[in-house]
């Protein structure tokens, strides 16, 4: 790997907006949470075709067992995060707000584990790695859920010679990640050895914008000088892939391409640290840290079993005083879905479960465009926020593809500036898919 260091890099990103940054439970260590009395365990919690059951009503399961299967390549499997018996497979609510295919496995304390036992990962050939990371059902930790054996696994045609490891954070609210780096800094460096193992890079860069500098210091004593770790300036959305591997290579990622395209790959730090755990203790994804902030008393970080129901959180931690006047958010602020079922559970990939009382959470009725061009100097992908918004609200699908709306990363940046209150990130995310709905269809 390339000789590295703690670095400053004061290249930026275009575009680009500095909300509060609201880290409220930076300083709250890691805490578990006790397993609840049942677990909802989704059969869709990734980008790609669902995982398919391989258990039936009525049969134990040992915690970490693998109960779903992916279907393709573009999958990646599921397993129990607890010990207990498989009460119910049907559709149970889900964060994306629609009812999903799932688990539900009522826990018994006293129940066993698989054999956690893994083996020195860096004896493994690429292939072996590849095979473990999605035998252990290992996504994207940072919020896509992309499955990473796929990441790992580019082309012939793409040659990647750049790893980026995520640990921006920028989304407000959120400091899951930023524990972990604080807490676990040789394990995420390890999980970060073993992903450039897999890919056969040599230049490995680790990005953190500059106020998490007490964790850019942590993880810089654990990866030593092969590593270079970079703090970058503070600026949301400078987590989303294109613009940090921007920021740290300058290199540009094309409209409708991937980080394949320049050489890329980037994982998110949670990623890292869980193909450690798969790799080295033979730990399926089974549990997360989860940042539970906002106007709610025991606001933290916590460690919880996959499948944990919202209700359970709330039953242990404490939840909303008046359910009535609390946005609740799956996520943070700018890219997080709104729920309205406490009985969602959580995801490998749920960052954070954020509380908005009425007074933060205030809604206003839009007004019309004033043409100031805030959103086009917001817009990290140079989009042209208000032209594809007018295109959509005239029926002009067509405009909308001509203005590269599926180029959209959905970070909310346009609608949290305009001062219309016009929802344009809504009215794109509609574009993107009324796209992808006709390209479907054009497809047979």
């Amino acid at each position: 790997m390339s000789i590295g260091g703690l670095l400053r890099r004061n290249k930026t990103f275009s575009g680009g907006i500095h909300p509060p940054d609201a880290k409220l439970t930076a300083g709250q260590e890691i805490k578990n949470i006790e397993p609840p009395d049942e677990v909802v365990i989704p059969l869709s919690q990734h980008i790609g075709a669902p995982a398919e059951p391989i258990v039936e009503e009525g049969d134990e399961v040992l915690e970490g067992e693998k109960i779903g299967e992916a279907r393709g390549f573009v999958s990646s499997p599921v397993h129990s995060s607890v010990a207990g018996t498989v009460k119910e497979i049907g559709e149970f609510p889900h964060p994306s707000g629609y009812e999903k295919s799932g688990i539900r496995i009522g826990v018994d304390p006293s129940g066993g584990s698989i054999d956690f036992s893994g083996s020195p990962p860096f004896e493994l050939t690429p292939d072996e790695i590849l095979e473990r990371v999605q035998d252990a059902g290992i996504v994207g930790m940072g919020g896509a859920a992309f499955p990473t054996h796929v990441k790992l696994s580019p082309p012939e045609d793409k040659e990647v010679d750049t790893l980026i490891i995520n640990g921006a954070e920028c989304e407000p609210y959120l400091t899951a990640d930023y524990r972990l780096m604080m807490e676990k800094p040789e394990e995420i460096v390890k999980g970060t050895r073993v992903i450039a193992r897999a890919l056969g890079v040599e230049k490995v860069l680790f990005g953190i914008e500059d106020n998490k500098a007490a964790a850019a210091k942590e993880v810089q004593q654990a990866a030593g000088e092969d590593i270079e770790v970079v703090t970058l300036p503070t600026k949301y959305p400078q987590g989303w892939e294109k613009t940090l591997i921007y920021a740290l290579t300058e290199r540009e990622v094309p409209v409708g391409g991937l980080p394949l395209d320049v050489g890329v790959v980037v994982q998110n730090v949670g990623t890292a640290g869980a193909i450690w755990q798969a790799l080295r203790y033979g730990r399926p994804l089974t549990e997360r840290v989860v940042t539970l902030t906002g106007s709610t008393a025991n606001r933290g970080n916590y460690m919880i079993k996959v499948g944990t129901k919202w209700e359970d959180v709330f039953a242990q931690l404490g939840g909303p005083e008046d359910r009535g006047s609390t946005k609740l958010i799956d996520g943070g602020p700018m890219m997080g879905n709104t729920q309205s079922d406490l009985g969602v559970p959580v995801l490998k990939s749920t960052s954070g479960i954020l509380l908005l009382d009425d007074i933060a959470a205030v809604k206003r009725d839009p007004i019309a465009c004033i043409g100031c061009g805030k959103c086009i100097d917001a817009c990290p992908a140079n989009l042209l926020p208000t032209a594809i918004y007018k295109s959509m609200k005239t029926g002009d699908l067509d405009r909308s593809r001509e203005l590269n709306a599926t180029a959209c990363c959905e970070c909310g940046s346009c609608a949290y500036v305009c001062p219309s209150e016009i929802p344009l990130t809504q009215w794109i995310v509609q574009a993107k898919n009324e796209i992808a709905l006709e390209d479907r269809e054009e497809d047979g």
